[in-house]
């Protein structure tokens, strides 16, 4: 698959929707506020055509990311978060490692072992084995495990799972800002395309002095510009 993005038949140059589109993944912002913001530079463009942006070009620009993201650590957390559609519950499925770093996001309509199951393959066969995996007190999570992988050491505690839970606040605070979800496959590709930006500008906390933090977010504005063809 090419990792180049195209914007042939476009009229508005590249930068500008690659600016769009960041301003919508990146921040809490509506289409609207979006299309406020470009008004204010000079750019004339509607809302809807920031919808379609952000459709087309980030999925492949969120693609272009992940495959540069680095190595994750070998601890990774655990944890799903309920999301109600259309009335409907559904539950996403999120793992994190030690650092924050955003692994994988799986919605499914079950909280079941069938559910943790998969979520277990998927992260096994993208990043191989962990040296440990932390949970709630799910008993579903176990179950999977003893499958999956056996040997795998598996520490269950409340206490301990506050990485994953802490992840889910951003996902939350999107959330409320879109006022929720129209669908299933909406949500699963908004949030592949939100995690990957996010994974990205997020500044660990290993870089939390100002020089660091202005580096960390010159290097991530490089890799956005890298992975959208800028």
């Amino acid at each position: 698959m090419s990792t180049t993005v195209s914007y042939k038949r476009h009229r508005f140059p590249p930068e500008i929707i690659t600016h769009a589109v960041w301003l919508y993944v990146r921040f809490n912002l509506s289409l609207r506020e979006v299309e406020e913001m470009l008004l204010n530079r000079g750019v004339d463009v509607s809302y809807e055509t920031i919808r379609r942006w952000a459709a087309k070009f980030a999925p492949q620009i969120a693609r272009n990311l992940r495959r540069r993201q680095a190595r994750p650590g070998d601890i990774w957390h655990l944890d799903e978060v309920v999301v109600t559609i259309s009335r409907r519950k559904f539950w996403l499925w999120r793992a994190v490692d030690q650092n924050g770093l955003v692994l994988e996001e799986i919605l499914q309509s079950r909280r079941d072992k069938r559910a943790a199951k998969r979520l277990l393959k998927a992260l096994i066969k993208r990043f191989g084995l962990p040296k440990r995996i932390v949970t709630d007190k799910l008993r579903s999570y176990g179950a999977a495990k003893r499958e999956v992988a056996s040997g795998l050491e598996h520490r269950s505690h409340k206490g301990l799972n506050n990485r994953a839970e802490n992840s889910h606040l951003p996902f939350r605070k999107r959330e409320r800002c879109m006022q929720g979800f129209r669908s299933p496959g909406g949500l699963q590709r908004f949030v592949a395309c939100h995690t990957a930006v996010r994974n990205r500008f997020s500044v660990p906390a290993s870089r939390r002095s100002a020089n660091a933090t202005r580096y960390h977010r010159i290097e991530a504005f490089d890799a956005w510009k890298g992975a959208a063809s800028i």
